[in-house]
């Protein structure tokens, strides 16, 4: 397959061409364009061509030789793009976009012109779909200035929120025990599947929920920042109640020179719920950060989920500190 594109209605700019997808050769580009968005928009996401090859090799309905577009200028890469599609429901699914300019090559009409590429791709595999519910859905920080106004004169609306939240380790802890009955274990290997099963379970009450795959569940295993032994898991016998999924990530605390814990992964399944387990397993887990010498612990959640999860984060000192915010567009049938 030729790797370079033409594409009509393109940015003037000399030297711009179009490719797709050139295997692992394209990894340390990638990251490169990543660290250069994340240092404009004041990210402080961690790229490493090892993340990215994990990623690759667990890909779920995405083609990345057909379904990736690369921006060069004169022969340098600083653009790229991927789509992929995701099954909701047996008559609903979304088409999923996302894409990064460096920032050296912004407001010069680029982003537009792969975000025209992406819908164009998306249309042609929603086009071998049955009919249905089909949404294109694309998400930014609200740091992303120019993508934010880019979505919206595109027609894209924002439909969901989601922040991101930090606690000082330093802020008193209120008193959380844990319900009669319950107990946390340490985590054995023989555990991980059950624990998978009882987070995917949990997960089906929140929004954009679409049942996980063998590939997600190996990705998720084999990620940098997989921490088991860190994690809160509340046991009623043989059945696992609830989790809070922590982790550590020391190459971000490194570069950032911070020292913080992540609570990410808070779940409850339905019969255990509103009996304090998700208080009590969250402040453990801020307890032992504190034990681990950590300043400060972070969480994210939905501002809408229904479990009422982003007060209790509020009772237990989390604050606001940025929000991300998801963008549909319905497609045409």
């Amino acid at each position: 397959m030729d790797s370079h594109l033409d594409m009509p209605g393109v940015p003037a700019i000399s030297g711009l061409t179009f490719r797709r997808f050139r295997g692992e050769a394209d990894y340390p580009v990638m990251v490169s364009i990543l660290d250069a968005c994340n240092d404009a928009d004041r990210l402080e996401y961690i790229n490493t061509v090892a993340d990215i090859a994990t990623v690759f090799s667990h890909l779920a309905n995405c083609d990345p030789y057909r379904d990736m577009l690369f921006a060069e200028v004169n022969g340098e890469t600083v653009a790229f793009g991927r789509v992929w599609w995701i099954q909701e429901s047996a008559t609903s699914r979304l088409y999923t976009s996302l894409g990064f300019v460096h920032p050296l090559w912004r407001r010069k009409g680029l982003g537009a012109a792969m975000l025209r590429y992406n819908e164009g791709r998306l249309r042609e595999i929603a086009g071998t779909h049955p009919a249905g519910d089909k949404t294109l859905r694309t998400w930014a920080t609200d740091g992303e200035y120019g993508a934010l106004a880019l979505f919206a004169s595109s027609g894209y609306r924002p439909v969901r929120h989601y922040v991101e939240m930090i606690r000082p380790i330093d802020v008193p802890l209120p008193a959380a025990p844990m319900p009669q009955g319950m107990d946390v274990r340490p985590v054995e290997p023989d555990h991980i599947r059950a624990i998978w099963e009882a987070k995917e379970e949990a997960l089906r009450d929140h929004w954009g929920y679409a049942p996980a795959t063998e590939q997600d569940y190996e990705r998720w295993t084999r990620g940098r920042v997989f921490t088991p032994h860190l994690w809160k898991v509340a046991w009623d016998g043989e059945q696992v109640a609830g989790m809070v999924l922590n982790r550590l990530d020391e190459a971000q605390n490194a570069q950032y020179r911070r020292r913080r814990g992540y609570s990410h992964g808070v779940f409850v399944r339905r019969p255990w719920r509103r009996r304090g387990l998700a208080r009590s397993l969250l402040t453990q887990s801020i307890e032992m950060f504190r034990e681990l010498g950590m300043e400060e612990t972070a969480l994210g959640v939905d501002t809408q989920n229904p479990s009422g999860a982003l007060n209790l984060y509020e009772s237990v000192g989390y604050r606001m500190t940025r929000q991300h915010t998801f963008f549909d567009k319905r497609m045409e049938r």
